[in-house]
């Protein structure tokens, strides 16, 4: 069974994947890769890698594709929606992507005669108590920066003309 839902979930993030280069709406290419990062999070799950799936569901599907749909539906205009990406480098992705493949394949056959193990065990606990426990500190500086960033972000968004008053 886990099995049949690892394909299954492979076989949509890749179509979606697919789906987002090839879509010729913007805000469908969008959709769709919230789609292939839903998916994405599913194999995760289906790995046994709980911490992973969770921080990939809240932050890259309920992040990131949800920020980008609002940017494409408010700042893009409607003629800017329907452009179709046109790229003359198609030969070189297409060699660059066959050569990606085969060193994936060579990486994937050596792995070929181990198994995984049949039974996973829950990683959030010990991953929260490394983040809590000795990592505490830099937890702690790394949200102070991120709180830094946004504020300088915010500040730096305003029209020039607020900035100079204040």
């Amino acid at each position: 069974m886990m099995e049949a839902a690892f394909y299954s979930l492979t076989a949509i993030t890749l179509l979606s994947a697919l789906g987002v280069v090839l879509a010729r709406n913007t805000l469908h290419a969008a959709l769709l890769l919230g789609l292939c990062l839903a998916g994405v999070g599913g194999l995760f799950a289906t790995l046994g890698a709980d911490f992973l799936f969770g921080g990939q569901i809240l932050i890259y599907v309920g992040g990131i594709a949800v920020l980008m749909t609002f940017v494409v539906m408010l700042a893009g205009r409607a003629s800017e929606l329907h452009l179709r990406q046109v790229n003359d480098q198609w030969l070189a992705a297409l060699l660059i992507c066959g050569v990606t493949f085969m060193g994936m394949q060579k990486i994937i056959d050596s792995f070929s005669n181990t198994r995984a193990p049949a039974t996973t065990t829950a990683t959030t606990a010990g991953v929260g108590r490394i983040l809590l426990d000795e990592f505490a500190v830099p937890f702690e500086i790394i949200s102070v920066i991120l709180v830094a960033a946004l504020v300088g972000a915010v500040v730096f968004s305003r029209p020039r003309a607020k900035r100079d008053r204040s």
